[in-house]
């Protein structure tokens, strides 16, 4: 029995291969975001009165659940925790606020999503790694929608203080694709702490 099972697997993780490979050679190459690119950003506010301001303000003065289980170390080092979307359709941001515990801000031109946009096209429903994933999110109790434009892939930054630059920068390679939190931890622990604002 456990040389069948091997033997399976092989084949599984063979399948799978060829179908990232495949689905690759259609997925947009991710180009590294740049601080000016970051901070330029026209962000909104989605809560009380609407005012836009540059992303750059946040950090003179970034998965949902799991960056927010980060959220009481982040406060005892004095590092802020934000999401940005790309859009606001019916109650989506409202939706995904019990499972963040930062601030939301809007992102229309999606410059957080750059500097080349990335899309991940009907060809992810082929991929092994897209139904694990979307697998693992239903079995935690996390449900999607099927509102919005649902086919960009995003990403998750440590932006150090002031024009310092980018201390970590992970780009989703598929759905799902989730940014490891002890890279997150480590990033933010890099930070100078005498520079960071309370």
């Amino acid at each position: 029995m456990g040389v069948l099972t091997q033997g399976l697997g092989a084949v599984f993780a063979l399948i799978d291969g060829i179908l990232r490979g495949f689905t690759d050679l259609f997925l947009t190459t991710p180009l590294r975001a740049s601080l000016p690119q970051l901070e330029d950003a026209d962000l909104k506010t989605l809560d009380g009165e609407e005012r836009t301001f540059k992303a750059k303000t946040l950090w003179q003065k970034e998965e949902a659940a799991e960056l927010s289980s980060l959220k009481p170390q982040l406060d005892e080092l004095g590092v802020p925790l934000y999401a940005v979307v790309k859009e606001n359709i019916g109650t989506e941001v409202q939706d995904f606020r019990p499972y963040f515990a930062g601030d939301v801000f809007l992102d229309e031109k999606k410059r957080f999503y750059g500097p080349r946009e990335r899309k991940m096209g009907v060809l992810a429903f082929i991929r092994l790694g897209v139904w694990k994933n979307g697998l693992r999110a239903l079995r935690n109790g996390f449900l999607g929608n099927i509102y919005g434009e649902g086919f960009v892939l995003g990403a998750v930054y440590v932006i150090r203080p002031g024009q310092q630059g980018i201390a970590l920068e992970h780009r989703e390679m598929e759905f799902g694709d989730k940014v490891n939190i002890l890279d997150v931890l480590r990033a933010v622990k890099s930070l100078p702490v005498e520079l960071v604002e309370k």
